[in-house]
């Protein structure tokens, strides 16, 4: 049971592992980062480990509309090594300042947004 428990990311998120059976992971992601459409939320993930190989994602509706999350990583020192990758249907905006945002789709290439990110454990 490797990857079960909380891990904390360089920004104080906490993703936490609660379960994990032949390599099948599933738990939650709350991100502590107050700009992302997250925020506030608890955001289940799924995903499958392999070995020090780890892969999650997960999904949830911002302000702006859907977006998903996806988690790929590796297990080095202890650290939990991943790129992460957003896909966001929408964003919020405004066509003149002082004006009312409204939903905008965004097309696919600039609805995509990657990082990098190191977890720890947080117990």
């Amino acid at each position: 049971m490797r990857w079960l428990g909380k891990w904390r990311n360089q920004y104080g998120s906490i993703l936490e592992i609660t379960q994990e059976s032949d390599g099948k992971i599933a738990g939650v992601f709350r991100t502590a980062l107050e700009d992302s459409g997250f925020f506030g939320q608890q955001i289940p993930v799924y995903g499958f480990g392999q070995g020090d190989c780890i892969g999650l994602s997960g999904g949830g509706t911002t302000p702006a509309g859907d977006s998903l999350v996806t988690y790929t990583g590796l297990l080095r020192e202890g650290k939990l090594e991943t790129l992460w990758f957003v896909v966001t249907d929408a964003v919020l905006s405004a066509t003149e300042k002082g004006e009312p945002a409204q939903v905008k789709k965004l097309p696919w290439w600039r609805s995509m947004s990657t990082n990098a990110d190191t977890f720890e454990r947080a117990e």
